[in-house]
């Protein structure tokens, strides 16, 4: 009996697929931390603008607390009793802040001096001159 087929009878097999999953996101996890790595901090940090840096670094704290937190999982600690709870809500709340503030950035400005411009032109403005050259009858008059 070879080594795999060992470890086969040591878990169930429909536990198979969800693992062969885990170890490909794993090794995702780990070529993306390799590239991230290949880039000093400072020179990542020198290419982005202050809130990109933000995002940065909100996301790096997220991920390395959330893998903290499956390490618990996998230590047969609850890692809803551990202070990481607290840090990932934390974390979350500022990576609210960060989409409200992006979010704003998106929305469209009004310019005031061009609304009421166009408002101003849309509308009709009765004057001495249109009443006398207008060619569209007025209602409850009749064209002779």
């Amino acid at each position: 009996m070879s080594e795999d087929d060992n470890n086969m009878e040591e878990y169930p097999t429909e536990i198979h697929d969800y693992l062969a999953a885990f170890e490909k996101s794993l090794s995702s996890v780990d070529e993306m931390l390799k590239t991230m790595m290949s880039v000093s901090r400072s020179e990542l940090l020198q290419k982005l603008d202050p809130l990109e840096q933000a995002k940065l670094d909100l996301v790096s704290v997220y991920t390395l607390n959330s893998m903290f937190w499956v390490y618990l999982a996998t230590q047969g600690i609850n890692p809803k009793e551990h202070p990481v709870k607290q840090e990932l809500e934390r974390i979350r709340t500022y990576m609210n802040k960060v989409k409200e503030i992006t979010d704003k950035k998106k929305a469209s400005k009004l310019d005031k001096g061009a609304a009421s411009r166009f408002v101003k032109n849309a509308l009709w403005e009765p004057n001495a001159e249109n009443e006398h050259t207008s060619k569209t009858p007025t209602k409850g008059k009749k064209r002779q």
